[in-house]
C-alpha cells in the first residue's frame, strides 16, 4: 500500500481516471460531515456496534471488476481506518492500493478539533455534503 497526501491523491485521481476513489467512513459521516466529490462509499466499519463490515473486501472487489491491478484510493476521517481497510484489500490480493494520509478531516489540533491542521477539506479540495 502506498500513502498519498490529500493534494497528491487528488492529482493522482485526475491523472488516473480508471482509479476508484472510496470513502470508507460510516454512512452518517459520509452523508452529514461531507465527502470528497466523486468518491464512492463502502463502509469499513459502521454503527451501531462499529464492527468491521464483513462484506467490505467483496464489495470493493465487485467495484474493481476482478482487476486486482486497478488503482483504489481509500479515504476516511484521518487516514487510520482507510489504512486498515487497505491492508485487508492487499491481503485479499488487491495490488494497487493507496491510502490518503490525514484523511478527509485531518489530525486533531491542540483543542482536539479536526480540520484546522491538514486533510482533504483543509487543503480546499472538492467535496460535497448530501
Amino acid at each position: 500500500m502506498k500513502h498519498l497526501l490529500p493534494k497528491d491523491a487528488y492529482e493522482f485521481l485526475q491523472q488516473q481516471p480508471e482509479a476508484l476513489f472510496i470513502d470508507v467512513r460510516s454512512e452518517m459521516e459520509f452523508l452529514f460531515v461531507g465527502h470528497p466529490k466523486e468518491a464512492l462509499h463502502v463502509s469499513w466499519n459502521d454503527g451501531p456496534d462499529w464492527e468491521i463490515n464483513p462484506h467490505f473486501v467483496g464489495e470493493v472487489k465487485k467495484l474493481i471488476g476482478g482487476r486486482s491491478e486497478r488503482p483504489v484510493v481509500l479515504i476516511c476521517r484521518s487516514g487510520k481506518r482507510s489504512e486498515e481497510a487497505g491492508l485487508a484489500l492487499a491481503a485479499a490480493g488487491c495490488n494497487n492500493i493507496y491510502n490518503v494520509t490525514h484523511g478527509f478531516e485531518g489530525d486533531l489540533d491542540e483543542q482536539h478539533h479536526r480540520g484546522s491542521k491538514n486533510g482533504w477539506r483543509f487543503d480546499g479540495l472538492p467535496w460535497e455534503q448530501c
